[in-house]
């Protein structure tokens, strides 16, 4: 099974993604998107880490999701990838994506678009239990600047193409999931 669950900044989502995962019943991996890259990150992380279970595996995987996640799914096995929108992040300023928006220019994805497809193409060949995590940002005003309008209509993007094939997609506001796709 393939789900998706979204959220805004402090909705509950990864709180609600980790149980889901612990119902389960399969070995969990938990697939971390985020860079470490200043003191609030690593607090930020340090949170998540202080959460999970100490039996759970832990894969970084800052780009090349698909590949990571193909790599690690087994049939006993549930995939926890916390979060796309780090992901997504990283991906638009490992390209020239967020240089080129920065810049003025008409930003151009390849890198983003290659890992992008690579996603949608592995998660239904996939054995096991897939978890995703997603922000839902497009509830808001449109961004002033440029690299910030191109993140939220990728994210926006992205997840459409993410939930077209998972077989589940959940919403969290306040802590409280709404199904909007499956059982």
């Amino acid at each position: 099974m393939k789900e998706l669950i979204l959220g805004g900044a402090r909705s509950g989502k990864s709180a609600y993604a980790e149980q889901r995962a612990v119902d389960s019943g399969l070995h969990v991996v938990y697939v971390a998107t985020a860079q470490v890259l200043d003191g609030e990150m690593e607090r930020r992380v340090a949170v998540h880490r202080a959460r999970r279970p100490a039996d759970w595996g832990l894969v970084e995987s800052p780009l090349k999701l698909a590949e990571t996640l193909e790599q690690h799914a087994r049939p006993d096995t549930c995939l926890l990838v916390d979060c796309l929108t780090l992901w997504l992040t990283n991906t638009l300023f490992a390209g020239e994506a967020a240089r080129q928006a920065e810049a003025g220019e008409a930003p151009t994805c390849p890198l983003f678009a290659a890992e992008t497809d690579a996603l949608i193409a592995v998660l239904p060949r996939l054995p096991g239990r897939v978890i995703m995590v997603s922000n839902e940002v497009g509830c808001g005003i449109v961004p002033m600047n440029a690299v910030s309008r191109l993140f939220a209509d990728e994210q926006g993007r992205l997840n459409q193409r993410v939930a077209a094939v998972c077989d589940s997609v959940s919403l969290v506001a306040a802590g409280l999931p709404l199904r909007l796709k499956g059982v």
